[in-house]
């Protein structure tokens, strides 16, 4: 078999062989394999497949391109630090682009946030943040904390100390649990978004942290949502609340902004709705807008000396950390981002979502349906038929990916309301079939 260069065009019958003997998609089977479409190429909201079929993007690809597809901005920053470097280590090196972006992450985020690692991401910025936590304790003397205290509905990463505080239910553990770190589960935030939170809200959380003291290292949280493990929103006085818990016990708090950060919740970061900073900071997804990948872990002052000053160095450094590529596209995409008015953005998606999607309500096989800021969800009674369900987007011109029971929107910022109506209208058509069972496990 030749093998195909950027260069030689393929066609679309060759693509798909190859594909189909050899590219092992994320979590798929190789036997029993979903079904996948070429794509041509992607412009502002659109992905355009081979056969010449445009699809309005509902998922921002997987959450990260707020900005849409082939942004000129973005591409002329990618161009120009071509022409400078690629690539090179960050070990014992620095450069422009690296520095313009810790700059701008410590100007952006919660003013206690003071120490930026650069690194690969998402996954990567958890164990890293994880690794903070452990290191800090160790070198406070307190050896002894070694665990972390998390909710259940979580989702922090694929990596084994992300995922062991994920969900243990919705997340791998029945894989993995013979070599998982042991972690400490509450149950997932009740109260609603918008809502108070109770005494008894807080109650179960309070305890595991009470008892459970002297081995926690971190509370780790997603702030206000709760991503991949289960699309929910919850109470701003709940994460208030954790944060004081934390300072009582001594106990950091890490807060997971890879899915909510850069303004997908209608605030730059998710934490800004409690008003509450966080020890340690993931960011990921969104940084780069969708062109490659990268991350950052930020932390305080407090945590980085106490590491500094009783264990030295913080043991971890990966080979493309401070990447100038990313770090220069990373940069052009936070100041695009605030350049525009995305809080007006953001805001118009909301409502193009509740008018959109709340109808969903009256429909058979329904449980809810709830909208924050540019994030859409219908949640089903029953696990959606996502091979079926995704064919059936397909053929009405939009490109959304389910997942469980869910039935969830998170477009690029730039859509306009034509292609977001046309992204509702096509989800509430298939709910309507779905819940007809006009829609087969086919």
């Amino acid at each position: 078999m030749s093998q195909p260069t950027g260069a030689q065009p393929m066609d679309v019958q060759h693509l798909l062989a190859i594909d189909a003997a050899h590219a092992w998609h994320p979590y798929t089977s190789t036997i029993d394999r979903d079904p996948v479409y070429p794509v041509r190429g992607a412009s502002g909201c659109e992905i355009e497949l081979m056969d010449g079929r445009r699809l309005v993007d509902g998922m921002s690809s997987w959450w990260c391109a707020i900005h849409g597809y082939n942004h000129p901005v973005l591409n002329a920053a990618a161009t120009e630090q071509l022409g400078r470097m690629a690539h090179v280590m960050f070990g014992g090196l620095t450069h422009a682009p690296a520095v313009g972006l810790v700059e701008r992450l410590v100007r952006l985020t919660p003013a206690p946030l003071q120490h930026v690692f650069l690194c690969d991401s998402g996954s990567v910025s958890v164990e890293v943040a994880m690794k903070m936590a452990l290191q800090y304790h160790q070198a406070a003397g307190r050896r002894e904390r070694v665990r972390f205290l998390t909710v259940r509905s979580g989702y922090h990463g694929d990596t084994f100390d992300a995922m062991s505080v994920c969900d243990p239910v919705t997340g791998m553990h029945s894989l993995f649990e013979r070599v998982l770190p042991k972690q400490v589960f509450a149950a997932a935030p009740a109260p609603p978004f918008g809502g108070p939170c109770a005494d008894a809200d807080i109650a179960e959380l309070a305890g595991l942290m009470q008892r459970h003291e002297h081995e926690l290292a971190a509370v780790i949280l997603e702030p206000i949502v709760q991503g991949a493990g289960g699309m929910r929103f919850y109470a701003a006085d709940y994460l208030a609340r954790v944060r004081r818990l934390c300072d009582r016990h001594g106990l950091l708090l890490i807060l997971d902004e890879i899915a909510t950060g850069f303004g997908r919740t209608g605030r730059l970061f998710a934490c800004e709705h409690a008003d509450v900073a966080p020890d340690i900071m993931t960011l990921g997804k969104a940084l780069t807008g969708g062109y490659v990948t990268s991350a950052a872990t930020l932390a305080t002052a407090e945590v980085a000396d106490t590491i500094s000053r009783g264990t030295g160095a913080f043991m971890h450094g990966p080979t493309f950390m401070g990447n100038p590529l990313a770090c220069a596209i990373a940069n052009a995409s936070i100041d695009l981002l605030l350049s525009r008015d995305w809080q007006g953005e953001v805001a118009a998606i909301e409502a193009g979502l509740q008018k959109g999607l709340l109808p969903c309500r009256d429909l058979p096989g329904v449980a809810d349906v709830r909208v924050l800021g540019a994030i859409g969800v219908v949640e089903m009674t029953a696990p959606v038929p996502m091979r079926a369900v995704q064919r059936h987007f397909v053929e009405r011109g939009v490109w959304v990916r389910p997942f469980g029971r869910l039935i969830y929107l998170m477009p690029p910022y730039i859509i306009n309301s034509t292609q977001l109506e046309l992204l509702c209208t096509a989800t509430r058509d298939i709910v309507a079939e779905l819940g007809s069972g006009r829609i087969a496990a086919t």
